[in-house]
């Protein structure tokens, strides 16, 4: 009886050409097991595809729930965003999709796991990490890393696949390299990989428009929160996947959520890219526009250090650490009070404040207000100012009796 091993298959070139592969240089066989975290479309046709390259069995694994739950709300309580730009998308999908990897190697008996990323990008970190931490007794195979794999582009693999009767949808003229799930799409490659160049829109976008081609009128949002966790979005009580869906249809008629980015891989080099994240970014900054409103000066400055270390730690492939683990539960910590209304306004790539209610709102008019109120003396503000302003004052006198020595 043959060993089996589980590819991490997602329909594309990379995966459909490593199943003759795997079958032709080890002795294995091959199920297919791609892990659906919101590609919609893109799973079309799949199992044929992958029984007709030579796969013993396709898994369809639905975890879109699961990856809106456990992986992306945890980024979006930590506002985690790596180099100030990029979202996560495909860093937060990685380590949900390993554990389920791992979860159908050990129901099939598999003794290995092959994954199709590339020996130059991040993706085979985050896999690799997560197999390790989660079974560390499975073999893992890195196709393009592989002594027998003689592959070196995407037209090769095009070839490689036609000469064993493999029908694609797609050829090397129009296949940017892409990543898409239930937060965003990356794409990279063709006119991408010269930051030279501008991104051809006309043919790249897949979930909404650029600024310039959406409407001349503002759409007004309003969203709701409960413990940070969004339920609402327009008077519908919604799931947190669902609230996302909802968020990615208006943001991406609305130009929102563009980026184009170069980015600093963890193998050391740069990359450029393009990402479209609509619903990812309308939430982030509506979470955003709340905490600021109910959360004290302390803790933000805390939690806006953390949430940038969580984000490397996620970018880097290290979701299942001890460190990741407490990072999130002081995010959750924070988020007891995070609980209100959000109304904004999407205007051409643009998010437009339009006003933020909760019950735990630490914004006091009387306080805050040009008016003196009862709460606060202005008088009060010179000794304070006296007491914080004392080692500057203290280092200015002795410097200039040192001066005047």
């Amino acid at each position: 009886m043959k060993e089996k091993v589980v590819l991490a298959y997602s329909g594309g070139l990379d995966t459909t050409a490593i199943i003759p592969w795997l079958k032709e240089n080890y002795d294995y066989d091959v199920i297919c097991v791609c892990v659906d975290c919101g590609q919609e479309e893109e799973l079309d046709n799949l199992e044929e595809r992958a029984l007709s390259s030579g796969a013993a069995k396709l898994y369809i694994e639905d975890i879109t729930d699961d990856f809106a739950d456990n992986y992306i709300m945890p980024c979006v309580m930590g506002n985690s965003v790596y180099e100030n730009k990029y979202l996560l998308g495909t860093s937060m999908a990685r380590p949900a999709i390993a554990k389920r990897l791992v979860e159908i190697a050990k129901k099939e008996g598999a003794t290995a796991i092959c994954h199709g990323a590339t020996g130059k990008g991040n993706d085979q970190i985050r896999f690799e990490l997560g197999i390790k931490a989660l079974a560390p007794e499975l073999k893992i195979i890195a196709a393009w890393r592989d002594d027998k794999w003689t592959m070196d582009s995407r037209e090769s693999e095009i070839a490689y696949c036609r000469d064993h009767g493999i029908t694609l949808p797609f050829d090397a003229s129009h296949s940017y390299s892409r990543d898409r799930n239930l937060w965003h799409i990356s794409h990279e490659g063709l006119e991408l990989e010269d930051p030279a160049n501008a991104p051809d829109f006309d043919h790249l976008l897949v979930l909404g428009v650029t600024p310039e081609k959406a409407p001349d009128k503002e759409e007004e949002v309003t969203m709701r929160f409960e413990k940070g966790i969004p339920v609402e979005v327009n008077g519908e009580k919604l799931k947190v996947s669902d609230v996302i869906r909802k968020l990615n249809e208006l943001g991406g008629r609305n130009g929102i959520g563009i980026v184009d980015i170069v980015e600093n891989r963890v193998v050391g080099m740069k990359s450029r890219g393009v990402y479209e994240t609509p619903g990812g970014t309308i939430l982030m900054e509506a979470h955003a526009q709340l905490e600021e409103l109910v959360l004290d000066r302390e803790t933000m400055a805390v939690k806006k250090d953390l949430g940038n270390r969580f984000a490397q730690l996620v970018y880097e492939g290290k979701w299942f650490t001890p460190l990741r683990e407490a990072i999130q539960a002081f995010f959750e910590s924070t988020q007891k009070y995070v609980t209100g209304e959000v109304k904004f306004k999407l205007y051409k790539g643009n998010i437009i404040k339009a006003g933020t209610t909760s019950p735990y709102s630490l914004y006091d008019e009387s306080l805050a207000s040009f008016t003196t109120g009862e709460l606060y003396d202005h008088h009060d503000a010179q000794g304070f100012i006296t007491l914080f302003g004392l080692p500057s004052k203290v280092r200015a006198l002795k410097l200039q009796n040192v001066q005047n020595i």
